[in-house]
């Protein structure tokens, strides 16, 4: 049996490359091609920016907001209605386990049409009265309009839930927007197309065209002369170059980069509760997660205890096939990002480390052995100047290092170009207050991990990105205030 096309969404309607040229999708699980994916040269960016910007002054326009947000209310329960088709895609794609993307990537996908919906209807803009010299005064009051034509380039860690993150607010705050998902994940984006023609959006507002970063669709599009605005998730080295293709044009960007988070354990910590959140943040998702914990550092009387457990729980987190049961971890997304998560399991052994755990490749059965597997890691031993503990790696890995102070781990915490996220374990709130204020980051969380309102501000400080998305602050990035000054 032949793979699937996927083709790219414009204007309402799939339609495959001019030039004819495809790549390659394949399973992370078993490395098998599982469809051939159209590449979108110039013309095929050229007609998806077209259409967009054509659907601005269509009847999306000059739709009001609560039948847009109607609209997209209807989108939301479109996807749900077909959740095991985008469930299905997903997993093929990304190999995760059936059992994180039914609970995580698909309904809180779907959830962002309905946050941002309410969101839009429900935030009030300025409204200031002044004096003027002839006494009678006057009024300003200020109204948002929509960016324009949106650029969304995604990544392929959650490729639904992180597109739709974006493409939620463009389309509650009125804009139009073409899609670049990630060459590793093109499937869920193309299938959203079938929802928004189902439900009636206009052709035009939503567009999906595939491709790579150079020379390819990524960088035809955010170079792209009629876009407006740009967002991104990615690794920093890709937001620069996209920053500085921005720069020419003046484009509004939101740029949400890599990081490498820190987890500080607290000797009066909930020993449970601070192994099981601190699991979760480094191995959830073949540890492929932006706001996942990459150094660990642990007060020096429960240090050997926590290094112990937490070394038991990555031997026991079993690898194999999606939709198996006891599946506890999946493959990485390729077996070139396999190349350099064992790069830096290699360089760990160069500088000295301590394997607490894996380390290396699991002995898979002989049908999954051409996957992008690894083994979840655990490492001591390393110091703070080391390359493993200081760059970004995006597998089931950490490192961890014993402290002695607060002032002590705050500096080691902070002591990085990067600045996403963190956790923080301890039972003493005063402490917690402190040292959560204290870390340079855009979240902190106490006693937690991954817990996300989504009315509240997302993005990382240096080199972990640019702006603010998530309730009005997305508001604030996919919209202009205009400002309108009436006399009396």
């Amino acid at each position: 049996m032949s793979a699937r096309e996927i083709l790219h969404f414009i204007n309402g309607q799939y339609v495959p490359s001019a030039s004819g040229k495809l790549f390659d999708d394949r399973s992370p699980v078993d490395n098998r091609v599982i469809a051939r994916v159209h590449e979108a040269g110039r013309p095929e960016v050229d007609a998806a920016v077209a259409a967009a910007r054509a659907a601005l002054s269509g009847p999306w326009g000059r739709m009001p907001v609560a039948e847009r947000a109607a609209m997209l209310y209807a989108v939301a329960d479109g996807i749900n209605r077909r959740f095991k088709d985008f469930l299905d895609a997903e997993v093929a794609d990304t190999g995760k386990p059936v059992s994180l993307a039914s609970h995580l990537d698909i309904p809180r996908g779907a959830a962002n049409f309905k946050i941002f919906a309410d969101t839009v209807k429900n935030v009030a803009t300025e409204f200031f009265e002044m004096p003027t010299p002839d006494g009678a005064g006057a009024i300003n009051y200020a109204i948002r309009v929509p960016k324009g034509v949106v650029a969304v380039v995604c990544p392929w860690n959650l490729p639904l839930l992180l597109m739709t993150w974006k493409v939620g607010p463009a389309l509650a705050c009125g804009n139009a927007v073409v899609v670049k998902p990630s060459e590793e994940s093109p499937a869920t984006a193309a299938l959203l197309g079938e929802v928004m023609n189902e439900v009636g959006v206009p052709p035009g507002v939503y567009n999906v065209v595939h491709g790579f970063g150079p020379d390819s669709a990524g960088e035809f599009l955010t170079t792209h002369p009629d876009v407006d605005a740009i967002t991104f998730t990615g690794e920093t080295r890709t937001g620069s170059a996209i920053l500085r293709a921005a720069a020419s044009d003046i484009k509004a960007s939101s740029m949400e980069l890599g990081g490498k988070n820190p987890a500080i354990v607290f000797a009066d910590a909930d020993m449970n509760v601070a192994l099981e959140a601190t699991a979760r943040s480094v191995f959830a998702n073949c540890g492929q997660v932006c706001l996942g914990t990459e150094r660990v550092y642990v007060e020096r009387p429960i240090f050997d205890e926590f290094v112990k457990r937490l070394g038991d729980a990555a031997r026991i987190m079993k690898p194999g096939r999606p939709e198996a049961e006891d599946t506890k971890i999946g493959p990485l997304i390729s077996l070139e990002h396999r190349e350099k998560v064992l790069s830096y399991y290699e360089l760990a052994r160069q500088e000295g480390a301590t394997v607490v755990a894996g380390g290396g490749v699991p002995d898979m059965p002989d049908d999954l052995k051409q996957g992008a597997w690894v083994q979840p890691t655990v490492w001591t031993g390393l110091p703070e100047t080391s390359r493993v503990v200081r760059e970004e790696i995006f597998g089931p890995c950490c490192h961890v290092t014993p402290f002695d102070t607060e002032e002590e781990v705050i500096r080691l915490a902070n002591d990085t170009p990067y600045g996403l996220a963190a956790a923080v374990h301890t039972t003493n709130l005063s402490r917690a207050h402190r040292v959560g204020a204290k870390l340079d980051v855009g979240i902190c969380w106490v006693n937690s991990w991954f817990l996300r309102d989504l009315r509240t501000p997302f993005g990382g400080t240096k080199h972990s990105g640019i702006g603010r998305e998530g309730g009005v602050h997305s508001l604030e990035f996919y919209t202009e205030l205009r400002n309108v000054c009436i006399k009396l």
